[in-house]
């Protein structure tokens, strides 16, 4: 089915047979991360304090990612998250500097690197661990900045108590990549505010949308557009976490898989092609801590290194107007709020 959804409500109803092979396949990957599961070494670089109950934490990594900080923890604050719970993977461009000038921010560090643990899903399920299980965190990246439908009017513990009066345990967004059209700078402007200021684009038919055991998965966009990447795009950034919970083989899949199908979606704005974003591709095609030795970010860099620039505009593009337009074209869905 095409994603976004002109209801705006995904039609995510399963017969008695799918759920069943859904609780079979939570069960059989379950006992396997669980016996495969091993501990991972953290330190933090101060004093961290417990979490009180009414807090709202957003657990997230970093690496060398100044260009966004400012505006990503902003963004957050606004949203109601009142503290920050960040994995720095070895920034040399003064991210881990930033980070602890802030108050409400915890960083810690690891001696692997990203790739080694499990590109970061050890590192987050050891903070939700040491933070504390039975509660709601925000789970992105230092360049995904979550909305949802009257996000700046509702906060972030108005949009949980109303998932928990559902039934609710995890709110999906998918990954809308978003993009400058090039032939509208000529360099960055010198302030920006929001990162959607400069990436103002994402794709308006380009993606695709399917129900599998596991969850539901959306994929497309301008990489799979560009470069026939088959990327999954869906993630959870809203979770509760309990015992029962894992990521299993992938952050866009966590367990049990049974609660990734939910009737409330928001969106997250991705910003991998942002004023950085040369550096960026350069950095992680050669890191090599993603994906398959990072080979997506290798097509990238040879169209750089053909092209000099990546235009991702084509004729349906559509420039970002704010959370209302994703829920008036269905890509997230409208939300009835309890008071």
């Amino acid at each position: 089915m095409n994603y976004p959804f002109p209801s705006g409500v995904p039609d995510l109803a399963r017969s008695f047979l799918d759920r069943l092979r859904t609780d079979y396949e939570t069960f059989r990957v379950t006992r396997r991360e669980r016996r495969n599961r091993s501990d991972v070494t953290m330190q933090p670089l101060r004093e961290i304090k417990s979490l009180a109950p009414a807090d709202v934490p957003l657990v997230f990594v970093t690496h060398n990612d100044t260009a966004l900080l400012g505006a990503f923890i902003q963004h957050y604050r606004q949203l109601g998250v009142t503290r920050f719970i960040c994995v720095d993977d070895v920034s040399t461009d003064g991210t881990r500097e930033a980070l602890l000038s802030e108050p409400d921010v915890d960083v810690w560090t690891s001696p692997i690197r990203f790739g080694e643990a499990r590109r970061g899903r050890n590192w987050r399920e050891s903070l939700f661990s040491k933070y504390g299980l039975d509660r709601w965190y925000l789970n992105v990246d230092s360049d995904e900045f979550l909305v949802y439908d009257d996000c700046f009017s509702q906060p972030l513990p108005s949009l949980i108590r109303t998932l928990e009066a559902q039934g609710l345990k995890r709110m999906a967004a998918p990954m809308l990549d978003m993009y400058p059209k090039l032939s509208e700078f000529d360099a960055p402007p010198p302030r920006i505010e929001r990162p959607w200021q400069f990436s103002r684009y994402f794709d308006g038919d380009s993606y695709v949308s399917a129900i599998r055991k596991r969850g539901v998965s959306v994929k497309g966009g301008p990489r799979g557009r560009k470069f026939r990447e088959g990327n999954e795009l869906i993630k959870y950034p809203l979770i509760y976490w309990d015992s029962a919970c894992l990521f299993g083989s992938s952050l866009h899949q966590p367990l049990p898989y049974g609660r990734n199908f939910p009737s409330m979606w928001g969106a997250i704005l991705h910003f991998k092609f942002y004023t950085n974003y040369k550096a960026k591709i350069t950095e992680a095609a050669e890191g090599k801590q993603h994906y398959n030795a990072s080979e997506h970010y290798q097509k990238m860099m040879d169209i750089l290194a053909r092209e000099g620039e990546i235009d991702f505009s084509y004729d349906h593009s559509i420039r970002y107007d704010g959370p209302q337009q994703l829920v008036d074209r269905g890509f997230m869905t409208k939300i009835d709020f309890i008071s």
